[in-house]
C-alpha cells in the first residue's frame, strides 16, 4: 500500500511538472465544485457566506485569474521565474509531506524512536532553592563583604525571615521546579553552574551541602546567597508521558526521509551536468 501511495504521488508530481504548460484553449468552465470552494473560502475568512453580488465578484476574479494564468503560460512568462520555480518546488514538498502523513506510527515504532533519541526527551534535573540578593550598584565594593557577613549569621541562625534580608529586587526569594536551563536564563550561566555543583543529597556538614546557605554567588544581577532545598534527578520518561512529543518528532523525521527519497527518485530521471566556472574549478572544487 505504501509503495502504491508513493507511486501515485510521483505520478502526480510528474504530471504537475511536465504538463504545467498546457495548451491554451478557448473554453473556461467554472464548475459547481469550484464555486462551492470559493464560497467556503470566503465564509472562512469573513465568518459569513457571500452575497450574490460578492459571489459574482469572486467568480469574475477567478475567471480573470484563469485567463491571466493561461495567457502567461502561453507566452512563457513562467520561464526562469524564481518565484514560480520556488512555488512549484513547494508544491512538490507538500506532495511528499502528504504521503508521509498517511501512515500512523505504531506503539512499537514510537517506543523505538524514544529509545534511540533519549536526549531529545530526557527530563532534566529540577531545583528548588532560596536566594538573598545583594545589589552591587547600591553597596559598591562592600557587597561581597556584606554577603559573607550575612552568610555567617544565617549559618548561626538559619530560621531568620529572609524576606527582610538583602536588597530589594523584583526577583522572588523562593524558586521551585527550575531546570538548569531555566536558572541560566534567569540568573546567568555562572549562577547555574554554581547551583549544579551543590551536593545532593546533603553530605554531612560540608559547607556546600544542600539545605545550608552558601555564597556569595554572582549572577547577571549581582551577588546572591543561595540555599538549595531539593533537587530531582533527570530521567528518561516513559512513552505514556511524552507520546505526543515523540509522535511529532517521529512524523517529522519520516516526512524528511520520504521527501529526500522522493527527490532522489525524481533525480534518477535526469542526467545532471555541472559546468563549474574556472574560478571554482581552479580552487579544486568537485
Amino acid at each position: 500500500m505504501q509503495f502504491l501511495i508513493v507511486g501515485a504521488a510521483l505520478f502526480a508530481a510528474s504530471t504537475f511538472v511536465t504538463d504545467r504548460k498546457a495548451p491554451r484553449d478557448d473554453e473556461i468552465v467554472v464548475s459547481a465544485g469550484r464555486v462551492e470552494h470559493l464560497v467556503a473560502r470566503f465564509t472562512r475568512t469573513w465568518r459569513r457566506p457571500p452575497s450574490l453580488e460578492e459571489l459574482q465578484g469572486l467568480v469574475d476574479d477567478y475567471v480573470r485569474e484563469e485567463v491571466a494564468y493561461r495567457e502567461g503560460l502561453a507566452v512563457g512568462l513562467d520561464t526562469d521565474d524564481t518565484i514560480i520555480r520556488r512555488r512549484i518546488r513547494q508544491k512538490l514538498d507538500f506532495i511528499a509531506s502528504d504521503v508521509a502523513s498517511l501512515k500512523e506510527p505504531t506503539a512499537e515504532e514510537l517506543a523505538q524512536y524514544l529509545a534511540s533519541h533519549p536526549d531529545d526527551f530526557r527530563i532534566p534535573p529540577r531545583y528548588r532553592f532560596l536566594q538573598i540578593y545583594f545589589d552591587p550598584r547600591k553597596r559598591g565594593g562592600a557587597a561581597e563583604a556584606d554577603a559573607r557577613g550575612l552568610l555567617a549569621a544565617l549559618r548561626r541562625d538559619p530560621d531568620q525571615d529572609i524576606r527582610e534580608l538583602g536588597d530589594a529586587t523584583l526577583l522572588d526569594y523562593a524558586f521551585a521546579d527550575m531546570s538548569l536551563a531555566d536558572v541560566a536564563s534567569l540568573f546567568g550561566e555562572e549562577f547555574a553552574a554554581a547551583l549544579m555543583e551543590f551536593d545532593w543529597p546533603p553530605a554531612g556538614n560540608d559547607a556546600r551541602s544542600a539545605g545550608r546557605w552558601h555564597g556569595p554567588i554572582a549572577s547577571s544581577y549581582g551577588l546572591h546567597l543561595v540555599r538549595l532545598d531539593a533537587r530531582s534527578d533527570g530521567r528518561l520518561p516513559g512513552l505514556d508521558e511524552v507520546e505526543d512529543a515523540v509522535r511529532r518528532e517521529w512524523e517529522n523525521e519520516r516526512r524528511n526521509t520520504l521527501k529526500e527519497q522522493f527527490y532522489a527518485d525524481l533525480l534518477q530521471r535526469y542526467d545532471v551536468t555541472i559546468e563549474w566556472p574556472e574560478l571554482v574549478a581552479g580552487g579544486g572544487s568537485q
